[in-house]
């Protein structure tokens, strides 16, 4: 919401406050300047806007003199104009009120300023530079107050608007559109809808309308399908204008013109494109970012693709010129041209096409056509000789291709195979065997020319290099595919870092995400850590919370931690309540600067801080984190800086149980009266909107503000089947049945199109196959209704081609078989294959497609069991499988039996810790797995490492546990938290809570990192070393740990205990443990999950903070009251008062 007009009579309040009210100076009218004068005179009107404009307008040509105050303050007197300070406050505050809920008001006071102010205004928003106002005791920071300004999304379309309305008649159009660059920019695009199009100028200057199509260009992929059309039609009006062509033969489509249109020139029509002359587009393709241009073209279609490729080959350019090759960009990706090409120019296009991953969809075909090349550039040449020169197309070779290769060539074409994204891992498996093989002794230089083949060095390779080489490894580029290893190798890698002799230097040099990987046994031994040591590392919650206590030990300084990043996941309720008001309140944009750090439990020490030091200036959203009840102090005047506030956090990780979470949304509700009246308030909703119940969706969002809202709810991660219910009805009002849906309208609906039914989604299915398919891909990490994936394989069943195989198996006759294309298309959507489908599909077929089969989490036990059959007929029995077959097999593993599985080679770690990447396993085939790695590699249960323990994963559930007393404590104390993640029974978790009271020593010795390092295996605690816990440190279980706690051990926990658990861990009490708590203490409980106050701060130690005497001033930067609070304010004033 607007705040501008406010802040400007804050400025006033704060500048008059230093003159008398009672001050006169003779002739005081004709002493002060006509701009002063207006200035004044717009005080007195209540224009607060307009006398700040006038002020600035001052500034510009005048210096500020001590004595204007008192001539200002003069006039004023003598119009009869008295003020006082709590008067002008009070207007002031009340000014800011009204501009908090109706940010529509900052737009009619732009319409009524005049020329000399508006054109002031936009010149302000149009500066680059940090300018001030300097009125002697008084800078205002203009700077800040357009930065502010261009971030709050109300003021920005406030902005827009009036920019529009206005600018293009006052000031000079490049200006203009410059302005207009700087508020779109800074918009979640939603300010441009197909009607803001009839609002655009089109007598636009030349060199004007190319910067603001180029802004449109840079807005591309924020802006609607219907919207980039309605903006093409915009950009085409004013070119054709301009066009020199006389009649329909002839195309008004210049070379220029594709330049200007960019990105825009993929909604040319076929006809368009087919008509542009070839000296044209000759002149295009020869600019020098015509390149760039076209490799930009990420949703351009195969149809209009060729279009172009044709007319550009009509325009006497070699297509098959490797300049020329250079030059199209993604247009390369649908080259078809294929008869007679050499092998050279094969091997140039597959370089090029390295680029095609980023298109919109035709992944397929695209994958096709490198096939094909792969085929050409092998021609008359041996695998071997051709590695090097065939690209990213590499990825398409089969596993005997890559088992076929030398180590020498895969040695002489590493620099290539190193850059290649889209490795399956068994291809890595094989290359990377392959590259060592060659190189015999592991070394830096080796591995850091492996890149993206790093995942393919086994576990043992790793441990048996040097630790200087490792060191050297984490230090380097290739450091940046260490996240792509799996645990056990990222153990094996810190195994050899962190030695046992020589602990210190190894931690230090460890770097980013893989620092979190460090046991806190190994911090607790490492004396040499500061704050700028660890900021750019990531840590995980016990190893800050045992740094952040360490450091509060000896640092003098202790506002260098809490801006130190990652360490502020160890800051306690002790440690908060112990700063002093005025720290606390200076150092709390710390932070909320690492808000997404913070659990919901440190979010609650950190709300009742703020609300018993200063609640009147307390940012509204934490209110939020404390009881229901509290939201009553919010009054009607103060909802809309609520809003503001809690729509830019994530409501669902703020509040974590479902009754509160209703008293917070009918806060929400009673806010907005049920209704949202127009898009300003769905600015100010932020993700609120996510939250709207399904009755404010269906008859409380009205026509004006639709589209906006429409536009904020495709990116909710999670509406439930209500809130769904009625969006799908509301669309269905707005656009009618899909089967009457353009092509824009399809794409625009894309999030929505799970929403229908599979009836409904049948004419979606035959009309725009490709947009359904682009939108499945982009839910590829959910899985969406079986209805729209039904659909989703009904339309690439219907596209493909359905001819059964001439040589069918026994059984298959007349089954049109799964094709690589399909199975590469479909993805999730595979899960819709019938048995018989998947019995009959082809082995080459099986062979490409495996891993992709493999990582669909939709298909049945039947399927499963169906695939693993496949495996076995084209891979013979398990017993032959090598290491990058079982690895390929993904969930298909999962049908193995205890049989099968005793049969598979599982001598290696890395081979077993792909198989406990699956979390379905039985019990008895997670036992058979682990006795499998166990007897095949030859260790016994005494003799298994860090990354052993690490690799085994969820199969370590299936330990005997009288052998659980047999793993060496200095092993087992480096893996705790690996360990602490695994949902083992309660017997097994009992005795690895056993083996930790080795390592950190008797229950009732822990602190909250230790509780927080041991997880679920804190689970494994028995009900007297329960009772006996400090109720402080019940927040510090992890939420998994009180999953996993028996119903009847759960139940002895204190009802002090229960009300200390905190709001993540109450929230995963299951209903089993609540059964059993009695009245007492589920009362506690939800206590608890309300996010009262239940701390012992009393007992805080001295070192928790600054010592500096508590004050109740509050320090420069921290607003005094609810009308002051706004996160993202429209004009900040940055007073700075200097006497």
């Amino acid at each position: 919401m607007s705040q501008e007009p406010t802040t400007y009579s804050l400025f006033l309040f704060l500048f008059l406050s230093h003159g008398v009210s009672s001050y006169t100076v003779p002739n005081s009218r004709q002493d002060l300047h006509p701009l002063l004068q207006n200035m004044a005179e717009e005080i007195i009107d209540g224009s607060y806007l307009n006398a700040l404009l006038d002020l600035i307008q001052f500034q510009s040509s005048h210096v500020w003199t001590d004595d204007l105050s008192h001539r200002v303050l003069a006039y004023l007197n003598s119009r009869n104009v008295a003020f006082t300070i709590p008067s002008l406050q009070a207007a002031v505050e009340n000014h800011l009120e009204q501009r908090l809920h109706q940010p529509q008001k900052l737009l009619e006071d732009l319409r009524k300023t005049d020329a000399q102010q508006f054109r002031t205004a936009m010149k302000c928003l149009l500066e680059d530079k940090k300018d001030s106002l300097d009125l002697k005791d008084i800078i205002i920071d203009l700077g800040e107050i357009r930065e502010r300004a261009l971030q709050s999304p109300g003021v920005n379309r406030s902005l827009f608007l009036i920019t529009l309305e206005r600018c293009f008649q006052m000031l000079n159009s490049l200006e203009c559109v410059e302005i207009l660059g700087k508020v779109l920019r800074g918009s979640s695009g939603s300010f441009l809808q197909p009607d803001i199009t009839e609002r655009l100028p089109r007598d636009l200057r030349e060199d004007a309308f190319k910067n603001l199509s180029a802004v449109f260009k840079d807005l591309y992929d924020k802006t609607s399908a219907h919207s980039q059309r309605a903006l093409y039609s915009w950009m085409t009006g004013i070119l054709q204008t301009s066009s020199n062509a006389t009649d329909d033969s002839a195309s008004w489509v210049s070379a220029e013109h594709l330049w200007v249109l960019g990105r825009y020139m993929v909604h040319l029509s076929f006809e368009e494109i087919t008509k542009i002359s070839p000296i044209e587009i000759g002149l295009f393709i020869s600019y020098d970012n015509a390149t760039k241009q076209l490799d930009t073209v990420y949703d351009i279609t195969p149809e209009l693709a060729q279009a172009f490729l044709e007319r550009i080959s009509s325009s006497n350019f070699n297509m098959r010129n490797t300049s020329t090759i250079h030059r199209l960009g993604l247009l390369v990706c649908f080259y078809n041209d294929l008869e007679l090409l050499d092998a050279t120019v094969a091997q140039v296009l597959l370089y090029q096409m390295i680029k095609c991953s980023h298109l919109r969809g035709f992944q397929a075909g695209v994958q096709k056509l490198k096939a094909e090349l792969l085929d050409i550039a092998m021609e008359n040449q041996t695998l071997n000789e051709t590695l090097g020169s065939l690209s990213d197309a590499v990825v398409g070779l089969t596993y005997s291709q890559l088992e076929s290769l030398s180590p020498e060539a895969v040695h002489g074409a590493i620099s290539t195979l190193n850059q290649v994204s889209g490795w399956a891992k068994s291809q890595v498996i094989i290359l990377s065997a392959k590259y060592l093989a060659h190189e015999k002794v592991l070394s830096f230089y080796n591995v850091s020319q492996m890149g993206a083949l790093l995942a393919g060095v086994s576990t043992q390779a790793f441990c048996s290099m040097k630790r200087k080489d490792i060191s050297q490894v984490l230090r380097s580029a290739v450091s940046q595919y260490v996240s792509d290893l799996s645990p056990a190798q990222q153990q094996g890698i810190l195994s050899k870092m962190v030695q046992a002799e020589d602990t210190a230097p190894g931690i230090v040099e460890i770097q980013g995400t893989f620092f979190k990987e460090v046991s806190l046994f190994d911090l607790r031994r490492q004396p040499g850590f500061n704050s700028t040591v660890l900021k750019d590392k990531e840590l995980g919650r016990s190893q800050a919370l045992f740094l952040y206590e360490l450091l509060l030990k000896t640092t003098r300084r202790p506002e260098e931690l809490l801006s130190a990043g990652q360490l502020v996941k160890g800051v306690t309720c002790s440690h908060i309540d112990a700063m002093s008001t005025d720290f606390f309140l200076a150092h709390f944009q710390d932070f909320q600067n690492n808000f997404a750090l913070l659990s919901p439990y440190q979010v609650n020490c950190l709300a009742w801080k703020y609300w018993e030091v200063s609640r009147l200036s307390m940012p509204p959203f934490l209110l939020a984190a404390l009881p229901a009840r509290y939201l009553a102090s919010v009054p009607a005047s103060q909802c809309v800086p609520f809003l503001i506030s809690l729509g830019k956090s994530w409501l669902d990780s703020l509040v974590l149980d479902s009754h509160k979470k209703t008293s917070v949304l009918r806060k929400v509700q009673q806010c907005l009266d049920n209704s949202i009246a127009d898009e300003y308030t769905v600015d100010i909703m932020g993700n609120l909107l996510c939250h709207l119940p399904a009755a404010i969706i269906d008859r409380g969002i009205s026509p004006r503000a639709w589209a906006t809202a429409l536009h904020g709810l495709r990116d909710c991660p999670d509406l439930n089947p209500e809130q769904k219910a009625a969006v799908r009805l509301k669309l269905l009002g707005q656009y009618g049945l899909p089967q009457h849906w353009t092509a824009e309208t399809t794409k625009d609906l894309g999030p929505f199109l799970v929403l229908f039914s599979g009836d409904e989604l049948s004419s979606i299915a035959t009309k725009f196959p490709e947009i359904l398919l682009q939108a499945a891909s982009k839910m590829a990490r959910t899985l969406p209704p079986k209805e729209f994936l039904w659909a989703v394989f009904q339309s690439v069943r219907n596209s493909s081609d359905k001819i059964p195989s001439s040589d069918p198996m026994p059984g298959c006759h007349g089954v049109v078989a799964p094709s690589s294309d399909d199975i590469f298309k479909l993805a999730e959507a595979n899960a819709c294959w019938a048995l018989e489908d998947l019995r009959c599909m082809e082995e080459d077929t099986f062979i490409r497609t495996v891993e992709l089969l493999g990582a669909v989490q939709g298909f049945s036990r039947p399927q499963l069991m169906t695939l693993k059959e496949k495996a076995i007929q084209v891979w013979d029995m398990p017993s032959y499988w090598r290491e990058h077959h079982i690895v390929s097999l993904g969930r298909i593993a999962l049908a193995l039996n205890e049989s099968e599985l005793e049969q598979l080679d599982l001598s290696s770690i890395d081979t077993v810790a792909s198989l406990s990447w699956q979390t379905e396993w039985t019990p008895g085939q997670a036992e058979s797995i682990l006795q499998g790695y166990l007897d095949d590699s030859g260790y016994s249960i005494q003799d298994l490492k860090s990354f052993h323990l690490v690799g085994l994963g969820a199969t370590l559930c299936a330990i005997n546990i009288t052998e659980i007393p047999l793993i060496k404590i200095s092993e087992f104390r480096v893996v705790v938290a690996r360990i602490g993640t695994l949902l083992c029974s309660t017997h097994v978790l009992a005795e690895f809570k056993r083996k930790a009271e080795v390592v950190f020593g008797d229950p009732t010795e822990w602190t909250s990192s230790v509780l927080q390092e041991l997880g679920t295996i804190a689970a494994g605690l028995t009900k007297a070393e329960l009772r006996m816990l400090d109720k402080d440190l019940m927040p510090y279980f992890q939420p998994s740990a009180i999953k996993c706690l028996p119903d009847e051990i759960f139940k002895e926990l204190s009802a002090e205990q229960i009300a200390s658990l905190g709001p993540e861990n109450a929230a995963a009490v299951t209903h089993a443990q609540r059964r059993r708590l009695s009245p007492l203490q589920l009362q506690s409980l939800q206590q608890a999950l309300d996010g009262a106050k239940t701390h012992s701060w009393q007992d805080a130690p001295a070192s928790a903070g600054p010592t500096r005497t508590s004050s109740s001033r509050s320090p420069a930067g921290a607003l005094q009251s609810w009308g002051l609070w706004l996160g993202c304010p429209l004009l900040v004033l940055m007073a700075k008062l200097l006497w």
